[in-house]
């Protein structure tokens, strides 16, 4: 029984997936070239299963001796290159002596320096091959400092003796695209001058997300072999949530399945696909966990930290940071710069937010009314008072100060919604501001289940600007709009060093939008 993989590479036999080389349709091309080219992406998004699938079907085609393997052992030495190389090595006989007929295994690699261990053993493999070599170096960033520069610069030294003396085509594989090398391998990347000491790459191929097509099709394989079928606003909704981030993609499957379980004979629905979200997020996966890690890096931070607080206004798009978080797969691929998932959104907002809900002590049951909706006016009122008692204090000690009065907010929200409603939250990039959207399940008298839905957009007024409310105003009305609420919540933060004390400044209030709306203010 096949099922939805969430660690390790995809075996045909027991799982879901899809087609592997669909997903790098350019490599054979650049392999029939003899390319040294870098496939790169985030952390869990099928690199190893795309390529040791190219790998067996160049094999097995007969033309080359194509052999897919892991750089991973050399990451312990550091800068031990001799050490590196020996580990490299090892690698690539144990997987030649699994993947490869006899006929195409390496030979006993030859004495050499510490210099060029691997230009030595890799030019008499090619040697003695009866076929073209292709390698793919999978990891190839788990590698540093110096080992990295040898291993680059060997490959480098070789290139011009392929494919005779040296294997024909080498794909290096790892999370960041080649011009990050430099600064993995100890350099500064202001100072590249050509693209990295790796500057021999023809191409260099990110590896995408999975196509709406492409995760409908992974699905329906589930369909097709269990029977239990996925509504297609329950499709729709993970494609929304992941953005087709493979990894998320199965978990969320793999969620609903094994660990709710929702049973075979039930359709899975946009219910099921919410909760399953809700339990990743919560029990924060080792891939979502790993994905934390990286917001306290300066080079991170520096290109989250104005998109999450709506500031950011432009980016260069050769900044290396940029580039360097969207390889992490943190932010979106393609312009406008934006957090590349709603799933990722909310796990970055929870990490951001963990000591503000820690010292919220409100319990979460006495925001319910009587019929079952959630006390948005009492959250308000609570907050009012949680802010003007510990709001600035727990301001200050954020990580993210640019975005940290609304973060003590969604804290404080996130505590009292938690296990009965949910946040979406939304990034104005560029405007300036956050939108929240709580949707509160109830259920009426007549025993039909229904969505709350209260709208809040936070904005924060710095030194030196003018009051945001009539621009709040505007842009809380047309988030409204597009999502047919007649009313709203609009919070202004006041961080400006003369403003009045947060006692005095700190108010509720209820004010007409220019569009004719009740809008609640809460000035804070």
């Amino acid at each position: 029984m096949r099922r939805f993989n969430t660690a390790g590479p995809c075996l045909p036999e027991y799982h879901y997936m899809v087609p592997a080389l669909s997903r790098l349709p350019e490599a054979p091309g650049l392999v029939e070239q003899s390319g040294y080219f870098v496939v790169h992406a985030p952390r869990q998004t099928g690199k190893t299963t795309a390529l040791r699938a190219l790998a067996r079907e160049l094999t097995t085609v007969g033309r080359y001796a194509a052999l897919h393997f892991s750089c991973e052992l050399g990451e312990a030495v550091g800068d031990d290159y001799g050490a590196a190389q020996l580990g490299i090595l090892g690698e690539i006989r144990r997987r030649a002596e699994l993947a490869l007929p006899a006929e195409l295994h390496p030979p006993v690699w030859p004495q050499a320096s510490e210099a060029d261990l691997l230009a030595a053993a890799l030019a008499a493999w090619a040697r003695v091959c009866p076929r073209p070599l292709v390698l793919f170096f999978d990891e190839i960033d788990a590698l540093r400092g110096q080992s990295l520069i040898s291993v680059l610069r060997q490959l480098r030294a070789g290139f011009a003796d392929r494919p005779a003396a040296f294997p024909a085509s080498v794909a290096l594989c790892g999370l960041r695209d080649v011009r990050d090398y430099k600064a993995a391998s100890g350099g500064d990347p202001s100072r590249l001058g050509t693209s990295s000491p790796f500057n021999i790459k023809l191409e260099s191929l990110r590896l995408g997300d999975f196509t709406p097509d492409e995760v409908a099709e992974l699905y329906a394989q589930h369909t097709a072999d269990t029977g239990q079928e996925f509504t297609p606003a329950a499709v729709d909704r993970a494609i929304e949530l992941t953005a087709g981030q493979p990894w998320l993609v199965n978990a969320l499957a793999r969620e609903i399945i094994e660990k709710i379980p929702v049973s075979a004979s039930e359709t899975i629905t946009v219910d099921h696909v919410d909760q399953a979200k809700e339990r990743l997020i919560l029990t924060r996966a080792t891939h979502l966990d790993s994905l934390a890690a990286k917001l306290a890096e300066p080079r991170v931070r520096r290109i989250l930290e104005p998109v999450l607080a709506g500031t950011v206004t432009n980016l260069d798009t050769y900044d290396d940071d940029l580039t360097y978080t969207r390889d992490l797969g943190l932010i979106a691929p393609r312009n406008p710069v934006r957090v590349a998932n709603p799933i990722y959104q909310e796990v970055i907002a929870r990490v951001l937010t963990d000591g503000v809900e820690a010292v919220v002590f409100a319990d979460p049951r006495t925001f319910v009314l009587p019929d079952g909706r959630f006390d948005l006016a009492k959250m308000l009122d609570e907050f009012t008072e949680f802010w003007t008692e510990s709001g600035e204090i727990l301001a200050s000690g954020r990580r993210y100060p640019e975005a940290a009065p609304q973060f003590v907010l969604m804290g404080f929200l996130q505590r009292v919604v938690n296990g009965g409603g949910y946040v979406t939250r939304e990034y104005g990039i560029g405007r300036g501001r956050i939108d929240l959207l709580i949707r509160w399940p109830y259920t009426t008298p007549d025993g039909k289940r229904h969505w709350q839905r209260e709208a809040l957009e936070l904005k924060v007024r710095r030194a030196g600007e003018a009051d945001p409310l009539r621009r709040g105003l505007i842009q809380l009305d047309g988030y409204l709009d597009r999502i047919h609420l007649d009313y709203g919540v609009l919070v202004l933060f006041d961080t400006r060093p003369d403003a009045p004390p947060i006692t005095d400044r700190t108010t509720i209030t209820t004010i007409p939008s220019p569009a004719g709306r009740t809008i609640t203010l809460l000035r804070a």
